[in-house]
């Protein structure tokens, strides 16, 4: 078993915003307590300035355990990363313990909150995970967050390329993800990767009046891992998560539902549009795969002009299965916010053969960012509530990083919606936006990104591509087929967690 202190964001500074007292409470406790060693996840000091950084080479002389230190964006402020080398430690490294491993990388702009692992350190974090492969434990840490985080306001911060790290996680069997950034403390499970978010231990900016914490992780030799966030209250919040085993899944029963996913078919008369491909996709529907819904995840038009919405409109009268459909951003441009309801209707929740389809609009006038909102979120609860069956949650804005896509917070207030969504159980998200095909499990929720079906500005080596996802009464798979030549490669196979009502 390994026991491990999870600190974070400090902010070690003469002004008022550094709270010693806290510091002191919980770095005596961490003392105290047994240990193996201890973790900081960034922004040790306040501005990165040299004053600073003596006195946090103090401070952090009280803990009396193994201590590994990342820098956060406030530490490289005033070219502070000079000066994190000279009084921590380096910027990147490595830590090896009795079966397991941690790798920390630097994941800091100068002079910005934004968080970046470039392509130099992706490489040396590949390679390391590689050369460590045979370790029982993998730890990664870095500061900035994975995901998206609730009670943070406006999301903003996350990783610009957190879905390739997230996917390099995951491929490499990683146990564990150690972040802070957001002053938030929250543990996700994705996939069978912990992400373990710290909040603040020493710093009087907290979130919704929260105070400060740390957090104990506790790994045991059967693989669970345990995450406690403690707050100097004496307040306790416990999380747990036992590896799924065995990994491969035979379905049993009968199929339930069969969807097959679109997103981004950009109907245009420009260059870019590939009607045959999207053609081709309407006829492998209707003569091959014969879903039992189709579900379009937005950006059905590249411009919300009626020409465009006309032919649209021609090609999705072809599919002949039942169809529902969200817009997208690019169907809010121009005339797209009247025109894309009176080609497609306003998007409705519907029930058959005890699954319920629940569409969320989340695009805004002109921009690429969409955003649920507090109304919009307190109505989705409602129906999650309401909804006794399987949950289907459909909307255009992914909710979890994707691969090969920029992250700069297109959903703006994801960390609350994907907390709404996991907190509630919801069965099944499906997502449209970025360009490229992705699934995961977060918690016991099933997301899955469609990539662009019928678009050439795409994201995905697999080139154009739609999802088809077959519901058993004990588990969900997901494909990608190529829009082509209709090959297909698996997303992910997931075992159910229980059933609601007549659904599985």
């Amino acid at each position: 078993m390994i026991r491990i202190a999870h600190i974070s964001d400090t902010h070690i500074t003469g002004e008022s915003a550094y709270k010693g007292y806290a510091y002191d409470l919980i770095a005596n406790e961490v003392n105290r307590l047994n240990f193996d060693f201890v973790v900081h996840t960034g922004d040790v000091t306040n501005n990165g300035l040299r004053e600073e950084y003596e006195r946090a080479e103090y401070e952090l002389k009280k803990i009396q355990k193994p201590l590994v230190v990342v820098p956060g964006n406030h530490d490289v402020r005033n070219v502070g990363y000079d000066l994190f080398e000279e009084f921590i430690g380096p910027l990147n490294g490595v830590y090896e313990f009795r079966d397991g491993v941690l790798i920390w990388v630097d994941s800091t702009i100068p002079d910005l909150s934004d968080g970046r692992i470039g392509k130099h350190k992706f490489r040396w974090l590949k390679k390391k995970l590689e050369e460590y492969s045979d370790r029982r434990i993998k730890i990664v840490a870095a500061h900035h967050h994975l995901v998206p985080l609730p009670n943070t306001g406006r999301e903003r911060n996350v990783l610009f390329n957190a879905g390739d790290v997230l996917d390099l996680l995951l491929r490499n069997d990683v146990t564990l993800y150690l972040c802070g950034h957001k002053h938030v403390p929250n543990v996700y499970r994705v996939e069978d990767l912990v992400v373990d978010n710290a909040g603040c231990t020493s710093c009087r900016k907290t979130r919704r009046g929260d105070v400060n914490s740390y957090n104990i992780v506790t790994i045991h030799d059967d693989g669970k891992v345990e995450v406690t966030i403690r707050r100097v209250t004496g307040e306790e919040v416990k999380a747990q998560h036992r590896p799924v085993k065995p990994k491969l899944f035979v379905p049993r029963g009968r199929r339930l539902l069969r969807i097959v996913q679109l997103s981004e078919s950009k109907v245009s008369d420009r260059v870019y549009f590939r009607r045959k491909v999207l053609e081709n996709v309407v006829n492998l529907i209707n003569e091959k795969l014969k879903p039992d819904i189709v579900v379009h995840n937005g950006d059905v038009v590249d411009m919300g002009i009626e020409r465009n919405f006309e032919r649209a409109r021609e090609l999705w009268d072809r599919i002949e299965r039942p169809k529902l459909v969200v817009p997208g951003h690019s169907d809010m441009t121009y005339l797209g916010y009247e025109l894309f309801s009176e080609y497609f209707g306003e998007p409705e929740t519907l029930s058959f053969d005890g699954f319920t389809f629940i569409p969320v609009s989340t695009p805004q006038y002109e921009t690429e960012i969409g955003v649920v909102g507090r109304f919009g979120q307190r109505k989705l609860a409602e129906e999650l509530d309401n909804a006794e069956n399987f949950r289907v949650v459909f909307m255009h804005h992914n909710v979890v990083p994707i691969p090969r896509s920029r992250e700069r917070g297109f959903l703006e207030d994801a960390g609350d919606v994907l907390k709404l969504l996991t907190g509630k159980g919801a069965e099944l998200v499906l997502t449209g936006h970025g360009g490229n095909a992705f699934a995961v499990r977060v918690e016991n929720t099933i997301v899955i990104n469609a990539g662009s079906v019928s678009w050439e500005l795409h994201r995905n080596p697999f080139g154009n591509s739609f999802n088809v996802i077959d519901v058993y009464p004990c588990m969900v798979i997901a494909f990608e087929v190529q829009a082509t030549w209709g090959s297909r490669r698996l997303l992910g196979v997931w075992k159910l967690k229980g059933s609601r009502g007549g659904a599985p």
